[in-house]
């Protein structure tokens, strides 16, 4: 007669194996999930004598978690100023950030103006959420002193403009913007916030801190108070009045996101001049 003791370790293996399962599954479920941003970042924000050229890095991530993932040629990179559009596209150069395809250019700035850089990307196909993403990201860089033209629109299919001058901030500064869907303002949009944590020099005290939620008013208006020195964005989302093929070529819904990406420097100390 067989022995029974392998059949019983085999049952208390698989009831182990179940109870982890199911623990995992709750844990996820009640777990906020986290938020996708475009990011386009300068490695400078403010353009002077000093430094006339800037690296910046295209990419798609968690930003506060620094979990990256995959972004494809973006379908368009432009930059606006003077009321011209200049497609920077052909200039971007393959790069790997957070262990992800990422992209990114050198720009030169020759003249003062305020400069409004644009990426759209190639719609994401998100199989955990069960449809398409396309965050239209946008970073915008002073240079040489010009103030004028900061809180012009562009006429993206998803964006935010901004109310307070998104550069020359200080940490602690409470940003303003506004969320247009087509040029006309979004009601009561969602927008979510995330600190770029560059250097993985934080951590939230709970999932719900990663990502901060803010409800726009009727006109699409909504503040935010940024509490740290560094890169912040904000994303406003909404679905789409289209649909768009899944890899198995089924018709599913497309998130649109408005991307707008703003620096805060911290208060330096300011040294007694008498």
């Amino acid at each position: 007669m067989p022995p029974t003791f392998n059949l019983e370790k085999n049952k208390e293996a698989s009831m182990i194996k179940k109870t982890c399962c199911l623990s995992l599954l709750l844990s996820l479920l009640a777990s906020p999930a986290l938020a996708h941003f475009g990011m386009l970042i300068p490695d400078s924000d403010i353009i002077g004598q000093k430094k006339r050229t800037a690296n910046i890095q295209l990419s798609f991530s968690h930003p506060f978690e620094l979990v990256g993932m995959d972004l494809a040629m973006p379908a368009s990179f432009t930059v606006t100023s003077g009321g011209k559009t200049r497609d920077l596209k052909p200039r971007l150069r393959a790069n790997s950030l957070m262990g992800h395809q990422a992209w990114q250019t050198d720009y030169s700035f020759k003249r003062p103006g305020i400069y409004q850089f644009v990426m759209e990307p190639q719609p994401y196909w998100e199989p955990g959420e069960d449809l398409s993403i396309i965050h239209y990201t946008k970073t915008i860089i002073p240079a040489f002193g010009d103030d004028e033209g900061w809180d012009q629109a562009l006429g993206l299919p998803a964006e935010i403009v901004p109310r307070l001058r998104p550069f020359g901030n200080y940490a602690g500064n409470t940003f303003v913007g506004q969320v247009l869907i087509k040029g006309k303002p979004l009601a009561h949009a969602e927008v979510e916030v995330e600190f770029y944590n560059r250097d993985n020099k934080f951590s939230a005290p709970s999932d719900y801190h990663v990502t901060q939620v803010i409800k726009a008013d009727r006109d699409g208006v909504f503040s935010f108070s940024c509490p740290q020195a560094g890169w912040w964005g904000f994303a406003a989302l909404t679905e789409a009045d289209y649909t768009l093929k899944n890899p198995q070529g089924e018709d599913k819904g497309v998130e649109i996101g408005a991307v707008l990406w703003t620096y805060m420097h911290p208060l330096s100390t300011i040294k007694n001049s008498q």
